[in-house]
């Protein structure tokens, strides 16, 4: 049975997990730490600041407020610049 397997990741998180720790000793990996890190934390309690249109503040990205719809518009960009689109 694979490490992966016992401590209970998916195929895609093993594979995550493998390329975070293949990245060589750098600046940028520091910054890819920081970044998955920060964009983890607010994608699982995004509390967005900004109050709804009926005042109450965003609790879920499910609910594609401004900040989601801004964050989600970020990561795809930076997708489609990693992809050299």
């Amino acid at each position: 049975m694979s490490a992966a397997t016992l401590l209970g990741l998916t195929p895609e998180e093993a594979k995550l997990v493998g390329a975070l720790r293949a990245l060589p000793d750098s600046r940028l990996r520091e910054l890819t730490f920081t970044l998955l890190s920060e964009l983890a934390d607010f994608v699982a309690q995004p509390s967005c600041p900004e109050l709804q249109a009926d005042g109450v503040p965003c609790p879920t990205a499910e609910t594609a407020c401004d900040e989601c719809r801004r964050v989600s518009s970020i990561l795809e960009g930076l997708r489609t610049r990693l992809h050299g689109g």
